[in-house]
């Protein structure tokens, strides 16, 4: 991934020196390993964890020759080693080190988007708290639908969040294991106490069934929960850019000091921010599609993932670290307007309630169908002429006279106290409040 969407702290477990770090950390576990078998020689051991380490400019060279990283990699740790390196890889094939590798890269990616998740969930309970009063009209199609809560955006979301993560670490527990049983999976010239002993020393599990490589489904199980938790951050995101419309403006994504929203207009404040993470999240959903098509490999193993993997797997934690962050800082940074947020519901001149109005007429014995029309009759004449629903309700001819319900108790409907019940109790519900 490009430097301009990419954190240094997840951007740097991705670098080829990070990635040939963990090959030798893989490498030097197995010679442990062995050395506790008593197949190599202790003071062996000890001569490789010594002399042992990286040169990427050098394992490019011979790269150069050999038209194979893995081999590349063992000759360059030869030179380095000397005689001792004959036990380097002793028994193993090169998935056995790159699939255990990136299972210690995957390890130490968790950890970084796991903070991330907590401050961002930080982040919207503490904006679903701050909002739990503030009454604003909800919209379905994009149009003025029923009364409902600002906090309440935030809640859904919270809620959202919680289960993407509850995704990611489930993920997690299947996919951090390893596999060190050589050429197609057969342990021909190793065994299983020597890949349990070694990956103990890795902090991994043993993978339940391998050939020459982890199956895929365990990537494209985490690529797919990478991409659902993209589409909530797109999803959060798009609600902001829409609030943001000149024409609602009830909310702003924080807009710093000296920034400037357009090279030709002066007065503009665009959601950049938010329309980068729609962007962005694009990205990381088109990335598990890869991961799907990985799945399938020919026999015991082809390398047709590999090359995928390479772009979607770092790709992914790498955007998916940087979506999470700017989320945080944006709600964080969120301008609301409640002033706007009255304006806007106020707009509706009383049609937010039609459904409660409703509700209540099928209550006193009016057939539904006709309720319906009469309300529906009266709120197009809000709508093309003006005036409030009390108003054009009142000016139609029932069949009884009048309207089968007083003026004040009609106006009793036109309030936002079930409201606050209401959300009481979701909160509780999912957990925001006890």
């Amino acid at each position: 991934m490009i430097d301009r969407y990419t954190m240094p702290e997840m951007g740097e477990l991705w670098h080829e020196d990070a990635v040939f770090e963990c090959w030798l950390e893989v490498e030097i576990a197995h010679c442990k390993a062995l050395a506790e078998a008593v197949l190599i020689p202790r003071n062996e051991l000890s001569i490789i964890q010594k002399k042992a380490s990286i040169d990427v400019k050098r394992i490019r060279e011979i790269e150069k020759t050999t038209n194979h990283d893995m081999i590349a990699f063992l000759e360059s740790l030869a030179e380095k080693v000397g005689p001792a390196s004959r036990y380097i890889h002793l028994g193993l094939t090169s998935t056995d080190v790159v699939d255990t590798a990136q299972a210690l890269t995957l390890k130490k990616a968790f950890a970084i988007l796991e903070n991330d998740l907590e401050k961002l969930l930080s982040a919207l309970r503490d904006r679903a708290l701050l909002h739990k009063d503030l009454i604003c009209i909800g919209r379905t199609h994009g149009m003025h639908a029923e009364p409902t809560i600002f906090g309440l955006k935030f809640a859904v979301w919270w809620d959202e969040m919680n289960r993407n993560r509850e995704r990611l670490l489930s993920a997690k527990s299947r996919i951090l294991v390893g596999k060190l049983s050589g050429a197609v999976g057969t342990y021909s010239e190793t065994t299983p106490e020597l890949e349990a002993r070694a990956l103990s020393f890795l902090g991994l599990k043993r993978a339940g069934t391998a050939t020459q490589v982890i199956q895929r489904d365990l990537h494209a199980e985490l690529l797919s929960a990478l991409a659902i938790l993209a589409g909530t951050l797109d999803k959060i995101a798009v609600e902001f850019r829409h609030l943001q419309r000149s024409e609602v403006g009830e909310t702003a994504e924080p807009f710093g000091k000296g920034q400037k929203g357009s090279s030709a207009m002066p007065h503009k404040r665009n959601p950049i921010l938010c329309e980068r993470i729609s962007g962005l999240a694009r990205i990381v959903r088109n990335n598990a599609g890869a991961g799907f098509e990985n799945q399938i490999l020919w026999h015991e193993r082809d390398i047709s993932h590999s090359s995928a993997e390479r772009i979607i797997l770092a790709d992914s934690f790498i955007l998916i670290d940087y979506m999470l962050q700017k989320m945080t800082q944006i709600i964080n940074g969120l301008s609301v307007f409640p002033e706007r947020i009255s304006k806007n519901l106020e707009k509706s001149n009383e049609l937010v309630f039609s459904s409660r109005i409703l509700t209540e007429l099928m209550r006193r014995g009016v057939e539904r169908k006709i309720a319906y029309e009469w309300i529906q009759t009266a709120s197009m004449k809000v709508l093309n002429e003006g005036g409030t629903l009390s108003e054009r309700l009142n000016e139609i001819t029932f069949p009884e006279g009048k309207l089968p319900i007083s003026e004040s108790e009609l106006n009793n409907l036109f309030n936002f106290d079930w409201l606050k019940k209401s959300i009481e109790e979701i909160y509780r519900r999912i957990g925001l409040i006890r």
